[in-house]
């Protein structure tokens, strides 16, 4: 997480103010500090750091990366009560509009795709493009959300803890020890709670941008049978469809380079403008 930032990369933070506080945001970009911009959403009950090696990649290649704090963590002062999905949206295009010039590719992973799907549901004309990584099927598989409250519990001993990352997060080879820090568990219940409202059939069936569904190959919240499913409901002209080798549900800090190229090349085929610019609303 403290590696060196590479010399070709500005790396600094800022705080966006609201009319609700402030929200603390990482940017990494090209040395002249412009780009495409691109933001970066974390998983549940994870703060944005976890994407240091992606945000370096993406600015490496070109683009301006933006990656806010969460409420509750880092610098955001922003009120964690009663949180809605809809509020989180809010707090990325804020971001977007004080610091990617508009508009923006939104990248969640794992919980931050609700978010960043519910962003691109509420506020298209700011939404160039939804990259989903590491999102689970529609339905969680049997035993994902277990191993998710074992794993990022430190009350939990260490073993047990590592058994759960390497089952539910980490491909085999991958070493899951990073993630048995970062976590954030006073806050499980509220972004639990959040990630309800609205329920998930209202967002689930809503794409007005393109959206590039990264998938890790030995991802068990994914499993095989649900490759295609978000390219079914919401058609291969809307949906592209991407596998990541020797990656699982943390595919980002797993295969970062892996990532920001398979990004960087859809991103260069997408249309300039928000997500109505880039076709009509598609809902089912």
């Amino acid at each position: 997480m403290n590696a060196t930032i590479p010399p070709a990369v500005l790396h600094c933070r800022e705080m966006v103010c609201t009319g609700d506080g402030e929200i603390d945001v990482v940017i990494d970009a090209p040395q002249n500090g412009v780009g495409p911009a691109i933001v970066l959403l974390p998983s549940s009950q994870r703060d944005s750091l976890d994407f240091d090696p992606l945000a370096r990649q993406l600015a490496l290649l070109g683009h301006r990366v933006l990656r806010p704090q969460p409420r509750g963590m880092g610098r955001t002062t922003l009120p964690v009560r009663q949180l809605t999905l809809h509020a989180l949206a809010q707090d990325v295009i804020d971001t977007v509009e004080a610091l990617g010039g508009g508009s923006a590719v939104l990248v969640g992973h794992a919980f931050g795709h609700f978010i960043a799907r519910v962003a691109d549901m509420d506020h298209p004309q700011c939404v160039r493009g939804v990259v989903v990584a590491g999102a689970a099927a529609r339905v969680f598989p049997a035993g994902m959300a277990e191993s998710l409250d074992i794993a990022s519990d430190p009350s939990q001993p260490d073993a047990l803890r590592i058994a759960h990352l390497q089952r539910a997060f980490f491909a085999t080879g991958n070493d899951p020890r990073a993630w048995l820090e970062g976590w954030h568990p006073d806050l499980r219940a509220i972004y639990r709670a959040a990630g309800t409202v609205p329920a998930k059939d209202r967002w689930w069936t809503v794409a007005n941008a393109p959206l590039l569904d990264l998938q890790g190959a030995q991802d068990p919240w994914r499993p095989p049978e649900s490759r295609s499913e978000l390219q079914n409901l919401l058609g291969a002209q809307r949906v592209t469809v991407q596998v990541i080798d020797q990656a699982s549900h943390a595919l980002v800090v797993e295969q970062p380079v892996a990532v920001a190229g398979a990004i960087a090349r859809w991103m260069a085929l997408l249309p300039e403008g928000g997500g109505r610019g880039a076709g009509a609303a598609h809902g089912v």
